[in-house]
């Protein structure tokens, strides 16, 4: 009796270099293995269904176009969501009527932490994060939070915290120093975390710092 051989995975890496070769297989493969992924950091930065479609749509366009550029510095997922990144980011200004900026432009005084935000509103929870979570309306409204981030703040919560990138992961998709990740993931916790308390804190166990001797 002939014992079949075991099926090895194929690598994303293996599948980017048979795609350049011109094997349209691969490429549809790489399609459908990253395809829900880019949507999801899509979505969550430029917050509207059909902008997130299309945001994924060319970042699968640049694929073929630029699938010769990888270079294997980072894995395939980092790559492909950088380029997802990029071109939400531009669709996000263009509709803002803002010119294009990279998000790793000269560092400003906000990626330090000593310009960390003092939170105004500490309170106990009503509830555990986890259990507000399970509910459809909170997620909701840590959305609709998500949404007032500058965008450079957001960006590394969405990559780092929603899609569990490692901090040197997304500093490679981000083109930003390891460091300044750190701090703007910081301080993307601290404002999501002042808003939602404002939601979900017990009022009668609210306290009030003295910033002025913090």
């Amino acid at each position: 009796m002939k014992i079949a051989t075991p099926l090895v995975p194929t690598t994303d890496e293996h599948l980017i270099g048979q795609a350049a070769g011109g094997d349209f297989t691969a490429y549809q493969e790489l399609v459908t293995r990253f395809q829900v992924r880019v949507f999801g950091v899509a979505f969550r930065i430029v917050g509207q269904r059909q902008d997130a479609e299309d945001v994924t749509q060319q970042t699968f366009l640049s694929l073929i176009e630029h699938i010769d550029s990888f270079r294997g510095e980072s894995s395939v997922a980092t790559w492909l969501l950088r380029i997802a990144t990029n071109h939400a980011l531009k669709l996000l200004r263009k509709r803002r009527g803002l010119p294009t900026v990279s998000l790793s432009g000269p560092t400003d005084d906000d990626d330090n932490y000593s310009s960390l935000p003092h939170p105004d509103f500490i309170a106990r929870w009503s509830a555990t994060p986890e259990t507000l979570a399970q509910r459809a309306e909170v997620r909701e409204q840590i959305g609709s939070a998500l949404n007032t981030l500058d965008d450079k703040y957001r960006v590394v919560f969405v990559l780092r915290d929603i899609e569990g990138m490692s901090v040197r992961e997304t500093a490679e998709a981000l083109d930003l120093t390891e460091g300044t990740v750190k701090v703007r993931l910081l301080r993307a916790r601290l404002m999501l975390r002042e808003q939602l308390t404002r939601q979900f804190g017990d009022e009668a166990t609210r306290l009030f710092p003295d910033h002025e001797h913090g």
